[in-house]
Order: C-alpha cells, then sequence, then structure tokens
C-alpha cells in the first residue's frame, strides 16, 4: 500500500482504518461516531443495494418507508426489546432553536415536546404499531415490507463501516397467519443473505442460530450468517429473527382467521448494513489495497492508455472505446483513464488501491501488434494477450477472479477452523490461531457468559447443519449433545 499505510500483520486494526479512509470509501464526520461514505464507498452501497432489493423482490416482499423518530411510549410496550436498546437511544426532547441575544444559539427551553421521541435504532415498533391498522383478517396476510433506511445506535467505540452511531440498513418486517410462515420467511430470508454473501460478496458463511444470551431483543429465535475476517475474528453478517408474537401482543394486532376465531399475527424482522462493506475489505484485501470481487466492484474494468503523442492517444482510444461497448453489452462497467493530469504508474497505484479487479494496459507498441497487457488484482500476475476476441477473454476472467476471491477466503476459513475438546485448549487456540472454534457447551446461558468473561469469546452461532454428537462441555465438563461454534467477534 501507499507509504505511511501499516501493513495489516503489523496491526490489522490500523491497517483497516488507513484502507478505508486511502482508498476514499469513507472518512469521519464532524460528529464524533458518525461517518461519511464518499463516492467510491456508496457506489459499492448501491451495488449491495440493487442486488438485494431484486432478491427481496422475487421472494414477494415490496418497499416501504416508516419514519425515523418513534414516540417514546412505544419502546415501553415490549419489554425485553426496550432493554436490549435502552442504552443504544439517542433522544429527542425538544423542537425548536433561538438566538440567546448574545449571537449564540441554544435550544429554546419553552420548545419542549409533550412526549419525547427516539430516533430509531431499529422499526419494530413504530411498524407493528401501524400493522395494527393493516390488519383485520387473514385475508390481510401475509404483510411482507422492507425498508431501507438509517438507523442511529449511540456506540461509545465506532469504527468506519464496522460500528458507528448512525449506519445505512434495510430492515424486513414482515406479518403472519401461522407460526409454521413466519418460521419460514425467517428461514428464507437468511438464505437469501447467504446466498449472496457467497455469491456476490465471494464470502463464505456459516448458518445457525443465535443462543439465548446473543438473541435479538424482543425475539424467539435468531438466525444468522457469521463470517471469519483475516485476523480471524468473526462478523456477523446478517440476521434474521423469528419473533413469534411478542410484537403483535404488545400493539395488540389481531386477525380474524379462516375459523373465524380472532387471533394475535406472527412476525418476522430481518436485516443486513454497511457491515457488509467492512466485511467485504476485511475479508479479502492486502496490503497493497482493497481486492474486490468483481460482483460488487464499482469499476470492474478499467483501461490505461500507455502513448507519448496525442495521435497515439487518439489510435489507442479509437479502440478502447469500441472495446467498451462489447463489454458494456456484456453488463461489464470499465473506465478508461485517458487522463493526462497522471502517469501510467501513478494510474496503475491508484487502482491496485481501489481494488479493481482487471487492469487493461494498452500503447502504441501494442495497436502495431494487436495485444494488450492484463493485469489480475487478486493475484497480481500479469499477462500479454491479443486483442482478438478480448471481451470473452475479460468476462472469463472476472468469473475466474470472483471464483478465485471466493475460494481463497474459503481455505482461509478452513484452515482457521478448529475443533477442542478442553479448556486449556481452548483458551490456547483463542491466542495461538484465532478463528472459528469448534467445540461442546452444555447449553446454558450461565456458562455461556462465563465464557465470554474469562476469554471474550462468543458462541457465534449453533450451526442449522450440526451433526449431533456425545460430548462433554469444555467448562464444565457437563454433557453436550453438539459443537457450537466460538470466536472472538467484531
Amino acid at each position: 500500500m501507499s507509504k505511511g499505510v501499516i501493513s495489516k500483520d503489523e496491526d490489522y486494526s490500523q491497517w483497516f482504518n488507513d484502507l478505508v479512509i486511502k482508498s476514499d470509501m469513507a472518512e469521519y464526520s464532524p460528529v464524533r461516531g458518525c461517518m461519511i461514505i464518499k463516492p467510491y464507498g456508496y457506489s459499492i452501497w448501491e451495488k449491495i443495494q440493487a442486488v438485494l432489493d431484486e432478491m427481496f423482490k422475487d421472494t414477494g416482499h415490496s418497499n416501504a418507508y416508516f419514519p425515523l423518530l418513534i414516540p417514546k411510549s412505544f419502546f415501553s410496550k415490549e419489554a425485553s426489546h426496550v432493554d436490549g436498546f435502552a442504552k443504544e437511544c439517542a433522544v429527542v426532547t425538544h423542537y425548536r432553536l433561538k438566538n440567546d441575544g448574545e449571537g449564540n444559539i441554544i435550544v429554546d427551553e419553552e420548545a419542549k415536546l409533550e412526549e419525547e421521541l427516539i430516533i430509531r435504532p431499529t422499526s419494530e415498533t413504530i411498524i407493528w404499531n401501524t400493522y395494527k391498522g393493516w390488519i383485520q383478517s387473514y385475508r390481510d396476510l401475509p404483510i411482507l415490507v422492507n425498508q431501507w433506511a438509517n438507523v442511529m445506535r449511540w456506540e461509545m467505540r465506532t469504527r468506519l463501516f464496522l460500528r458507528t452511531s448512525e449506519f445505512l440498513w434495510q430492515e424486513g418486517h414482515t406479518a403472519h397467519a401461522t407460526a409454521e410462515e413466519a418460521v419460514a420467511e425467517t428461514e428464507q430470508m437468511l438464505n437469501v443473505y447467504a446466498d449472496f454473501a457467497e455469491n456476490w460478496m465471494a464470502l463464505p458463511v456459516v448458518k445457525g442460530r443465535k443462543t439465548a444470551n446473543e438473541r435479538f431483543a424482543g425475539a424467539l429465535d435468531t438466525y444468522c450468517i457469521e463470517a471469519l475476517m483475516q485476523d480471524g475474528k468473526a462478523l456477523q453478517a446478517g440476521t434474521s429473527h423469528f419473533l413469534g408474537q411478542n410484537f403483535a401482543k404488545a400493539f395488540d394486532v389481531k386477525f380474524t382467521n379462516k375459523e373465524n376465531k380472532i387471533e394475535h399475527v406472527w412476525a418476522t424482522s430481518w436485516g443486513v448494513s454497511t457491515r457488509l462493506i467492512g466485511a467485504l475489505i476485511m475479508a479479502h484485501s492486502d496490503d497493497a489495497g482493497l481486492v474486490l470481487p468483481p460482483k460488487l466492484a464499482p469499476i470492474q474494468v478499467v483501461v490505461v492508455p500507455i502513448y507519448k503523442h496525442q495521435e497515439e492517444l487518439d489510435n489507442i482510444s479509437a479502440y478502447v472505446n469500441s472495446l467498451k461497448k462489447e463489454l458494456k453489452a456484456k453488463g461489464i462497467s470499465v473506465k478508461f483513464d485517458n487522463r493526462d493530469t497522471h502517469r501510467p504508474g501513478a494510474k496503475f497505484a491508484e487502482y491496485e488501491l481501489k481494488g479493481v479487479p482487471l487492469r487493461v494496459a494498452i500503447g502504441s507498441r501494442d495497436m502495431q501488434n494487436g495485444t494488450v497487457e492484463l493485469a489480475r488484482r487478486d493475484t497480481k500476475t500479469k499477462e500479454t494477450t491479443t486483442q482478438e476476441g478480448l471481451s470473452g477473454k475479460i468476462e472469463s476472467l472476472l468469473e475466474e477472479i470472483q471464483n478465485n476471491i471466493y475460494k481463497k477466503a474459503f481455505d482461509f476459513r478452513a484452515e482457521n477452523t478448529t475443533e477442542v475438546d478442553t479448556w486449556d485448549e481452548f483458551k490456547r487456540m483463542l491466542d495461538e490461531q484465532p478463528g472459528f472454534i469448534s467445540a461442546h457447551w452444555d447449553g446454558t446461558s450461565e456458562t455461556e457468559q462465563k465464557i465470554k468473561e474469562e476469554t471474550k469469546a462468543t458462541i457465534r452461532c449453533i450451526p442449522l447443519d450440526n451433526k449431533q454428537e456425545e460430548g462433554k462441555c469444555i467448562l464444565t465438563g457437563k454433557p453436550s449433545t453438539q459443537r457450537v461454534l466460538f470466536a472472538r467477534a467484531y
């Protein structure tokens, strides 16, 4: 990477922050704990949005929008939910500012709200208050709604993309006539997230269920996808919650079923956020900069001309413009960087830093020989190839790069997932070879909490494809029927 940026092996946290800023993804905002997502970073979020939005609509969901401000009284209706978010809520108490007569702008004390408003940390409360007016009969169900929005959770320790006080996300909120339908929805959306992570982000994930300690506030069951970052820490990349009838009971959302009986609605919620961009960076990038999977890269191919005279550039440009049309027809985004303010070497360094999957260099000699130079970002290998059939070669190369990035991350996870059977081995592996640790646990919240307090490792999930096997809890020695995945996490 550019001068002054630390290696990820030396200081992973600093490497990540440096990379986010120097690759022009984001920067810190004047508001503590918040960030400014710059155009290059936001274009990745737009790609994530576009793909997921289509996946949501393909599974029958529609988008809506609900208010940013939520009456405080709504939070007191579902006790476990408010307990889960109370310490993170930002509260609006006044609705007007005034001049104090000395040139200072102050809060007008006379403009106090009758009821404080909470800036949404999540929207279950206001949405279920709304659903009460939408649902009377089984004919009104299911309601399959998604919202693209921002939320605020007042974080004390923040990190760009991974944990900020304000972040962007989507939150799905669905209402169903039966528990079975709601559970099926919860599982379906988990599979949508896993599909997106693996096939678009090139990020292998473990699908699982959270323990009671790690469950979403107000949920009966939380499903998750967990990914492993290059420093051996886990990152929760998406969650899907079966809410049971908790919110329907809290907000009195009832319906008349087919047997003409009145009962409460069954609910789900599910979401992913801009932390996916953090996952993308941490799972794939290196000391030279970002490594972006082609499917989510804002620029998939960059073409850099090498020339001495305008006539040479004109000749190269005519060819490149034709190539661009061919690539565009294949749905490939391409940038032709013919700026005369930067030398080719500087351009190469810039696009390496920004993680552009494939670079094409073409000079006047290449034009004479009918060749180009291709440079892959994932392997840093170069090859000279013919101009004939180039768009087809580029298309297949991008697919190869996507698959290779996934395989590298998959192999890394496999090498850093370890089964342990004793407490001493568990503690040693956490320090010597961080990653996923598969171990037996006695199923109690007390043991889980004690392990967390002593090691800072949490149960990331109970994998959905777990094999059942007899064993003993690594801490208490009590019987266990399956292993769970532990890791230190973001």
